[in-house]
């Protein structure tokens, strides 16, 4: 099956809303997509019941995602989820944490712009770049401050003052890694390491959280070189664990008018091969 298992929304740092990646995804040809916003699942029912509508529900299946920010040691590590069961009240709490942690950071750093640098945003300025419910943060902070003419761009923005080293940021309190693989594992889900490449305890890492019950590796990803996706493939053959991927996308590529959503390969039994993890886990 034609994948592209990591794709943003406008219900967090994505700029299509879940209709226009579901139309997107049948235009090129995809035939599995799983939505994966930051932090919360609110963009699933919405792509559901529009395909729905679209009366082209055999043409597409849409999974259940997630993609959890958390910190560890000073890195950020994004666990992704699939197929978990988004009642289950630990998850449910999780989301509420995280969905807290990142109202406080931005209302933090909003005094601090004001107070040290003069530039004045509302947190309205913020929240209303996303959808109704959806995950606020560093890239609607950083065109934010942009809007109200705090930088003359968003690359600035980030450069000056949405980093660990700036006077005004202020790093946002998550769940660990840890703790998100677990209650996506508990909740029934297939929880995941995403764009380990990122992460140079990566190895590390991956061996602890299977302890907690991290199944999979995201070895195919736009940032992920051929040499890499090798590297990562192969320590998850001897691990033991699923390969995933998917393009991350967010939104089409400007420098060249593509739209990316699938551009990243993704082999055709990688679908295969979560369906049968996620059978696996059921049984268990």
């Amino acid at each position: 099956m034609k994948s592209d298992l990591h794709i943003h929304t406008l219900y967090s740092d994505g700029v299509f809303s879940p209709e226009k990646i579901v139309d997107t995804a049948l235009d090129v040809g995809l035939q599995v997509i799983a939505l994966t916003d930051h932090d919360n699942v609110l963009s699933y029912p919405v792509a559901k019941d529009y395909l729905k509508k679209t009366n082209r529900e055999n043409k597409l299946e849409i999974i259940q995602g997630i993609e959890v920010n958390t910190l560890y040691k000073n890195y950020e590590v994004h666990i992704l989820g699939y197929f978990m069961d988004v009642t289950d009240s630990d998850f449910q709490n999780m989301l509420k944490i995280q969905q807290q942690a990142r109202v406080k950071q931005t209302k933090e750093i909003i005094n601090l712009l004001a107070k040290k640098e003069g530039i004045k945003i509302k947190f309205d300025d913020i929240k209303k770049q996303v959808a109704e419910g959806g995950s606020i943060g560093r890239p609607h902070i950083a065109k934010a401050i942009t809007n109200a003419g705090g930088t003359t761009s968003v690359i600035e923005a980030y450069s000056k003052y949405i980093h660990d080293d700036s006077p005004v940021y202020v790093q946002r309190k998550t769940v660990s890694p840890h703790d998100a693989v677990e209650i996506i594992y508990d909740a029934g889900g297939v929880p995941v390491i995403a764009h380990p490449h990122d992460i140079d305890i990566a190895e590390e890492l991956i061996k602890e959280l299977m302890q907690y019950g991290l199944r999979g590796i995201e070895a195919y990803h736009r940032k992920h070189s051929p040499a890499c996706v090798e590297y990562f493939s192969s320590m998850a053959e001897e691990l033991g664990l699923i390969v995933t991927g998917g393009s991350d996308f967010h939104a089409p590529n400007i420098m060249n008018g593509q739209i990316i959503l699938g551009k990243n390969f993704v082999p055709e039994w990688v679908y295969d091969k979560l369906i049968e993890e996620k059978k696996r886990i059921d049984m268990a």
